[in-house]
């Protein structure tokens, strides 16, 4: 019967523990890494310097500087998904807005270049009345799409002007964002308050009459 020499033997089992070692220490590190991106939490300054110019950084700002404001950002902000450094700064302190409405074909590119694109942006659409109103105070007009990349404003959908603008703003040339990150759901321009019901308060008299309203353009908005 053949018999392994010592030696060697002891390097099958030397190689053996390295092995699982290694493994135990990766698995440790992205279980680390994991529960970090999660919980990590980051805080970013806004203030105004003595010529008025405003600044955002993660740096606490100079005792020179005034309106000093702070936010607090953690993971949870994007789903629970960090960002890439490059990405994440952007998306702090150049924030992308985009509003949309129904059948409207300018948005449905605009909304699908930023996804292409890796641009995490949030999304309000232009529905009601007070949406209609909403955007007029933010744009200046009806026009759709409408796109905030921090204060720049852009209205109507162009490819070339949109990826100059988001690449000027620190937005990366291409797609850096995980691939688990999920989109905020789109919320109305102009959220309605809700309303609290008390049972105990006296019952208003119906509103007389009115007359009928003229029906609206359906091309109020313009694409």
């Amino acid at each position: 019967m053949l018999s392994v020499p010592v030696c060697q033997r002891a390097s099958v089992l030397i190689i053996f523990y390295l092995k699982v070692t290694t493994m135990t220490s990766r698995i440790l590190s992205a279980l680390l890494w994991f529960m970090l991106s999660v919980s990590v939490q980051a805080q970013v300054y806004k203030w105004v310097d003595a010529d008025g110019k405003i600044t955002y950084s993660d740096v606490p700002p100079p005792k020179t500087a005034v309106k000093v404001e702070t936010k607090s950002f953690s993971s949870s902000d994007t789903s629970n998904v960090a960002l890439p450094f490059e990405l994440a700064q952007a998306a702090k302190s150049m924030p992308v807005v985009l509003y949309t409405a129904d059948s409207c074909v300018p948005c449905n590119d605009g909304r699908n270049f930023l996804k292409q694109n890796g641009i995490p942006f949030s999304e309000k659409t232009v529905a009601s009345n007070a949406d209609q109103e909403k955007l007029h105070a933010i744009s200046g007009g009806s026009q759709l799409p409408f796109l905030l990349i921090g204060r720049t404003k852009m209205t109507g959908y162009s490819f070339s002007e949109w990826r100059a603008s988001l690449s000027q703003a620190g937005y990366p040339e291409s797609s850096m964002l995980p691939a688990d990150y999920q989109y905020p759901a789109p919320q109305p321009a102009a959220p309605v308050a809700a309303v609290t019901k008390n049972n105990n308060a006296p019952t208003a008299p119906a509103p007389a009459p009115t007359p009928t309203a003229q029906p609206q353009d359906s091309n109020a908005f313009q694409f």
